[in-house]
């Protein structure tokens, strides 16, 4: 319709001019003439016709090459358009996908994606949302597939596509193909933050405590975890360690780890007695129990009170009077008197021995005492009594697992 318009225009304006040229010659008695001569031809005719033909043959080969110019240009927008129509199509096919993962249609999903990939705009979109329909279905070659034609499409090193991959291989339990992708990104953009927590839950999924303490300073700077999430995860890292180390039974490590750590960290409940633990299991107990007295003393906690009776030292009397001690302020603690019962069975004191662990029964009745009191009876000789005592620890026992059972079931 344009091009109608145009051309109706065009006709228009020459039949005008001409009509203009043909009044203002018609005004003279002589309207001139035209000559035009080459070798042994010449032409001659009036300015008027010479004018007007002009016009005309401006006219004509102007839409002559207006014309074939079109028609060049005929096959491309045929092809435009082509493309055009595969665009939309792509588009259409990109949200129907969407709706389709949204609604759990999986397959559906995935068929309509990867059908119109090739023509979209953003076929990212396409293999990455393909490939999360194909995880969900239990496709995982179709899965790895999309994902190698997304990289395919992105590079080699598209922090989209790796964030994706590495939380697919995330969700199916590949964590060693997780850790690499996610290894590969951080050493593209060491601050991106949902690298950094990726990589994070990576790590505490294997167990990488070195892992998650190198990344721990990263993830406060770009503000990945919360402040107080801090101190939270220092611990869970420098405890990870501990455990590990004492796996070793290496003291001279032990040591050397705790030595690292900071002192906010030293200060969470659990972590001490973490490393107490680990050194007497070495059998360094001698060498940090001065240090356990002093952390029992500056902060009352009956878990290591616990480990220092476990202590094995070459002078029982002087851990059994440290221990006294504590009874000043602390006289009600069924752990402590259980605690110096142990020592003063080791000090070859039974009576006294006997008379704590008593006092710990008769404030709170526990396996671990009965079973001292027992041990204690059968030096003694009096079997009787000590079989009295075991059984009680043994109903003791029962009644614990079946109150846990219970609580499970309910």
């Amino acid at each position: 319709m344009k091009n109608i318009i145009y051309f109706l225009g065009s006709l228009c304006a020459a039949i005008l001019a001409a009509s203009l040229i043909y009044s203002w010659l018609s005004e003279y008695n002589d309207s001139g003439y035209v000559l035009i001569g080459s070798g042994h031809w010449s032409l001659e005719t009036s300015l008027l016709v010479f004018a007007v033909a002009q016009i005309v043959s401006f006219f004509v080969l102007y839409w002559f090459f207006r014309s074939l110019g079109a028609l060049f240009r005929l096959p491309g927008k045929m092809k435009n358009k082509g493309k055009y129509k595969k665009f939309n199509r792509s588009q259409e096919a990109l949200i129907a996908g969407l709706v389709d993962s949204a609604e759990g249609n999986w397959e559906a999903a995935e068929n309509k994606l990867i059908k119109h990939a090739a023509n979209s705009g953003s076929p990212l979109l396409h293999y990455l949302t393909a490939a999360r329909a194909a995880q969900s279905r239990g496709a995982i070659e179709k899965r790895d597939e999309y994902l190698r034609q997304a990289t395919a499409q992105s590079g080699e090193m598209d922090i989209a596509v790796g964030l994706t991959q590495a939380e697919l291989h995330l969700s199916s339990i590949q964590f060693d193909q997780a850790l690499e992708t996610l290894t590969k990104l951080e050493s593209i953009d060491s601050n991106h933050a949902s690298v950094l927590k990726m990589l994070h839950q990576t790590y505490e999924k294997i167990g990488d405590w070195e892992g998650v303490k190198r990344l721990i300073p990263s993830l406060h700077q770009n503000k990945v975890i919360m402040e107080a999430d801090v101190k939270l995860l220092e611990s869970e890292a420098f405890s990870g360690l501990l455990k590990k180390a004492a796996k070793t039974r290496n003291a001279d490590q032990i040591q050397t780890l705790w030595d690292t750590i900071p002192d906010h960290v030293r200060t969470i409940s659990g972590m001490a007695t973490i490393y107490y633990a680990a050194m007497i299991e070495c059998g360094c107990g001698d060498k940090i129990e001065n240090d356990l007295v002093q952390s029992i003393l500056k902060n009352w906690d009956e878990t290591l009170l616990v480990i220092y009776g476990n202590i094995q030292t070459a002078d029982y009397a002087k851990q059994l009077q440290a221990a006294e001690q504590w009874l000043v302020v602390h006289s009600n603690s069924a752990v402590l008197y259980r605690v110096l019962g142990k020592i003063s069975g080791k000090c070859q004191e039974n009576e006294k021995a006997q008379g704590y662990l008593v006092k710990s029964i008769n404030i709170e009745p526990t396996v671990a005492a009965y079973q001292l009191l027992g041990d204690l009876l059968i030096d003694k000789g009096d079997k009787d009594k000590a079989s009295e005592s075991y059984r009680k620890g043994l109903e003791l026992a029962s009644s614990e697992i079946v109150n846990q059972v219970e609580g499970i079931v309910s």
